[in-house]
């Protein structure tokens, strides 16, 4: 934990040069067309935010939470390097760099633990394996699940709810959710609101859940409030954490990005896997396209772009996904931090193809494309998420990146995409590839990254030039790999194999002496960090 003879050192980089990596972006919404209601309701949620805040850094690590208290003390008495160590720790959500695959950056701060504080951080996954088999079917399920906290008692292993162990930080919330909803024009959003803060009081999350998909396409406003992801959890990606990102609908946005739903079910046919291992049970995604206006939890730099939810496979089952596609913090992560990229790492007849629309789209396709494939084992029956455990999350954002490039190249040829080029794919895509590798190979996007590049740089679908140190496009060879690379991930994933995904993170999720040297070499932004104009302007006019 922190220095208690004084303020806390860092090691590695100084805190301003990590700050650096990120750069300040403000964030706007139109919200012309927001009823009075509908305004104070976003206050509202701000301020749930800032619970789930709170609530996230009691799951990330057991000592977070003072810690905060500690660093945040600091910067209102000290000066202006306390203010940079406060606001770092506020941007990775935690002491550690994500960017530098968790590096502690305050001393006395040890390794990230992978137990997060969702389970006791001396459990061994044999120790909690043995435990569940010991369990009745309904307690293995609550302890393989989303939404419980495993804790150890007199030494015996044992579960709490999420609704009893963050009961102080959720009642609360439940309370502005209900009071939030009381000022919405929406009804369908209202519902939403009224059922999640119910489920931070029950831990019954499934109904609020299908409410989450049936939010009226009406609706002025959007949000994604509760336990979500679970890339905190290293140990099994089980357990969810807490987040929360508050959105204004663009409506005009939302009217041209209709056109991919219907063809998710093309791209599934035409996936370059055998037919068992296609989702018979494909249910196209609404999309909706938003700007956010303030976020909380489970929301550390890198910023979500995009996000496909609910990931509760039952709840999937029952009512199917939606896409959720956040414009402005893509626009900021395009101008700051992908353009500068592009021009310092891509050969000069790449650059002029790097495209936002491009980036935009690839997104969306990545987002749809977690639909695309097994999401159960062929044999089995399985979840693909209990057989590849801690590496489940790594290989899904790379099938979903992958999948999207080859739905890209398929919807192409097809018409379906008729403003953008293959080779404004490729060159958007390969830049990109590098922003996504700066998060860390502790990071499942990260260490997706990695292994789609590595994969592809062996096959000479990307190149490298030694003595510019660019990197380029064969478009001779480009869209096989991509099949290929489509294929070997989706095997992976539908036979369930660990040993196979094991193997293929040990060839793959490395990176190679040119792209090692790149980063090294690149001086370019790792984010944005966001500047909340809206909801600071809101506050002021509504109170805090």
């Amino acid at each position: 934990m922190g220095n208690s003879n004084g303020t806390p050192k860092e090691s590695g980089p100084s805190v301003r040069d990590r700050l650096a990596n990120y750069k300040p972006t403000e964030l706007r919404a139109d919200l012309s067309h927001l009823t009075e209601g509908d305004k104070k309701a976003l206050v509202k949620l701000a301020k749930v935010s800032d619970l789930l805040d709170a609530v996230y850094y009691r799951q990330i690590w057991s000592g977070a939470t003072q810690l905060r208290k500690e660093l945040a003390d600091r910067a209102e008495k000290g000066g202006e390097a306390d203010w940079d160590r406060h606001e770092l720790f506020e941007l990775f959500r935690g002491p550690w760099d994500r960017s530098l695959d968790n590096e502690p950056f305050i001393q006395g701060v040890g390794p990230k633990p992978k137990t997060a504080n969702v389970y006791p951080e001396d459990v061994t996954a044999d120790e909690f394996v043995a435990w569940v088999k010991t369990l009745d079917a309904a307690d293995a399920k609550r302890a393989e699940g989303f939404y419980d906290v495993v804790k150890r008692s007199g030494g015996q292993l044992g579960l709490a709810t999420y609704a009893d162990e963050y009961s102080d930080l959720l009642k609360p919330a439940a309370e502005l959710m209900r009071e939030a909803a009381g000022l919405v024009e929406d009804a369908s959003f209202a519902e939403f609101l009224r059922l999640r803060g119910k489920a931070f009081e029950d831990n019954k999350y499934l109904e609020s859940e299908i409410a989450w998909l049936k939010i009226s396409h009406q609706s002025a406003l959007e949000a994604a409030v509760g336990p979500y992801e679970t890339y905190e959890d290293a140990l099994f990606s089980a357990k969810a954490f807490f987040e929360s990102m508050v959105h204004v609908r663009d409506f005009a946005g939302t009217s041209t990005v209709d056109k991919f739903t219907s063809s998710l079910e093309l791209v599934e046919q035409h996936l370059p896997i055998p037919s068992e291992y296609r989702n018979p049970d494909l249910v196209p995604p609404p999309i909706v396209v938003v700007n956010q206006v303030y976020n909380g939890g489970d929301t550390a730099v890198p910023m979500t772009a995009a996000y496909n939810l609910p990931n509760d496979e039952e709840a999937i089952e029952r009512g199917g996904s939606k896409l959720t596609l956040i414009k402005n913090v893509q626009e900021g992560k395009f101008h700051s931090v992908l353009q500068p990229i592009a021009a310092r790492l891509l050969e000069p007849e790449g650059l002029a193809h790097v495209s936002f629309d491009a980036f935009f789209t690839h997104v969306l396709l990545h987002e749809v494309a977690h639909s695309n494939g097994p999401h159960r084992t062929v044999a089995g029956g399985n979840t693909v998420r209990s057989q590849l455990k801690e590496l489940h999350s790594a290989f899904e954002e790379a099938k979903a990146d992958i999948a999207g490039l080859f739905a890209a190249n398929l919807l192409v040829d097809k018409g379906v995409v008729g403003d953008i080029t293959m080779e404004q794919f490729y060159y958007t895509y390969l830049a990109s590839a590098f922003r996504s590798i700066r998060f860390g190979l502790e990071e499942a996007h990260g260490l997706g990254q990695a292994m789609q590049l590595s994969y592809l740089l062996e096959k000479g679908a990307f190149t490298h030039d030694q003595q510019s140190g660019r990197f380029g496009v064969n478009m001779e060879k480009i869209a096989q790999a991509v099949s290929d690379l489509t294929r070997d991930i989706m095997l992976i994933q539908g036979d369930g194999d660990k040993s196979r995904a094991d193997q293929f993170k040990a060839k793959y999720g490395v990176l190679s002496p040119p792209v090692k040297t790149a980063l090294e070499q690149l001086d370019a932004p790792i984010d944005i960090a966001p500047i909340w104009v809206d909801i600071n302007n809101l506050r002021a006019s509504f109170g805090s």
